[in-house]
């Protein structure tokens, strides 16, 4: 699902990537750890094409992203990868449904469509008596629902989660961390999760550690 090889990136003089390879399996989940400014988020960001690597090259779902073009590039990051933040960025004038049903219209999909899928996705998040509900009215763990659901409208090749969990009560972040496989054996969803995390990185397929830009043993 992802391949990505020998990936360089330098802020100014401050080299964060150093050649990096990276390799992630369909409905595999994998989690990337690391102490803070090991370059977990730089990577996720060129991963999820939020940034673009000073060398190297990367195929996502089987296209080369990198040689995309900026419309084509919006296009593939709209339809294909689903994003998810430790703060929800949720927008607050809107309600849980029509969150959710943003990127779908963005992606050119009728109201009635998105409208289906995001009532689907958020009853079967537990979430199907919220719909009607603005984020000020839903607790942190509803309100990280409904951006995973969101993240999952249109379906993508992959889910990348940064620190998802980070700001929320221990009961809720084991809930948020059962969704992720429960999410992957209904879907197939393939997941990168950058975490510090210990005990959801002990529940993913593979867990990497990365020192000074590089991953390590």
């Amino acid at each position: 699902m992802i391949q990505a090889r020998n990936i360089e990136k330098s802020f100014g003089e401050l080299k964060v990537l150093k050649g990096l390879d990276f390799s992630v399996d369909k409905a595999e989940v994998v989690s990337i750890m690391g102490a803070s400014g090991a370059g977990k988020s730089t990577l996720l960001q060129i991963l999820g094409t939020l940034s673009t690597p000073d060398n190297g090259s990367l195929i996502i779902d089987g296209t080369d992203v990198l040689g995309l073009d900026g419309k084509g590039l919006a296009e593939f990051r709209n339809r294909r990868l689903g994003f998810v933040f430790q703060f929800h960025h949720l927008l607050p004038e809107f309600t849980a449904l029509e969150n959710v049903m943003i990127p779908a219209f963005i992606a050119g999909r009728s109201r009635k469509d998105a409208e289906k899928a995001a009532t689907e996705l958020l009853t079967d998040m537990g979430l199907g008596d919220r719909l009607t509900h603005k984020p000020s009215e839903l607790s942190g763990g509803e309100q990280q629902r409904v951006a995973i659901a969101r993240a999952l409208i249109n379906r993508p090749a992959v889910l990348f989660a940064d620190e998802p969990s980070g700001n929320l009560d221990t009961k809720t972040k084991e809930e948020i961390h059962n969704l992720f496989f429960r999410l992957r054996d209904k879907y197939g969803q393939t997941v990168v999760i950058v975490t510090h995390d210990p005990d959801l990185a002990k529940m993913c397929d593979r867990s990497l550690f990365m020192v000074d830009g590089t991953f390590v043993d």
